[in-house]
């Protein structure tokens, strides 16, 4: 997890917290819920509606599950009511953090995760802090073991692929502007693709080197319990960590 991967960097242990089935749940029902609420409980006319539905359905959630969290969206079921926050802080050595979160009590949401930041040397910040230095991007992660380099590259950037990178890891990474990630995805399944990784996301403009073991013992730490807190559905984060000093870190 150096800093040749930003997905590496904002998703490094997302494996991990997925794993607890149950904040999985907690979260893609506030999400459906509030995409029902926003646009309306039918699939076919509401994008992101039917993206939570898939989710759902990747983590094995009961149809029933689905169906009442949808009903509550529309209020034909009385429900708790959600509101969207985005939280953005700084963790130890200045490292830009960025949350989106799903919350029914925001004061509650925010003393909660400025006692994150604090209690591992970081601050919350104010709006719009570090908002500026992510740029929305769609990322798809696709096996080395699945194609060669030369054709995904082509096949990529001819369909609209902004950038390609296959320096490290396990994977061949491809950026592309919101625009044209379905368009690519789609290239991609054409082709029996299959990536590991693909989705909507939001990459840093710059990174923050972090060379010292006890730094990014804190940084890694402060990102872990964000993305444990039941309210967080997402963190984004611009650190750079040396794979030598994340394996002295751990």
């Amino acid at each position: 997890m150096g800093g040749h991967s930003h997905w590496a960097g904002i998703k490094h242990k997302k494996a991990l917290v997925d794993a607890k089935r149950g904040k999985v749940w907690t979260r893609i029902v506030r999400e459906i819920t509030i995409a029902a609420r926003m646009g309306g409980g039918d699939i076919n006319g509401n994008p992101r509606l039917r993206q939570a539905v898939d989710d759902a359905k990747t983590s094995n959630m009961p149809a029933e599950n689905v169906k009442r969290a949808i009903q509550k969206g529309t209020g034909e079921i009385p429900g708790v009511m959600y509101e969207e926050l985005t939280i953005e802080g700084f963790a130890t050595c200045s490292v830009a953090v960025f949350c989106e979160a799903t919350s029914d009590n925001r004061n509650r949401t925010t003393n909660e995760v400025r006692k994150i930041f604090e209690n591992n040397g970081g601050k919350m910040g104010s709006a719009g802090a570090v908002r500026r230095l992510f740029q929305p991007k769609g990322y798809i992660a696709v096996p080395k073991s699945a194609v060669d380099e030369e054709t995904l590259m082509t096949l990529a950037l001819d369909s609209g692929a902004e950038d390609f990178k296959s320096e490290e890891g396990d994977d061949y990474e491809i950026i592309t502007a919101p625009a044209d990630f379905e368009k690519v995805r789609a290239a991609l399944a054409d082709k029996k693709i299959v990536p590991d990784d693909a989705e909507l996301t939001l990459l840093p403009t710059t990174t923050v080197k972090v060379d010292d073991p006890i730094d990014a013992q804190k940084v890694l730490r402060t990102i872990d319990e964000l993305e444990g807190h039941e309210d967080i559905k997402t963190v984004y984060a611009n650190f750079d960590i040396p794979d030598n000093v994340l394996a002295q870190s751990k």
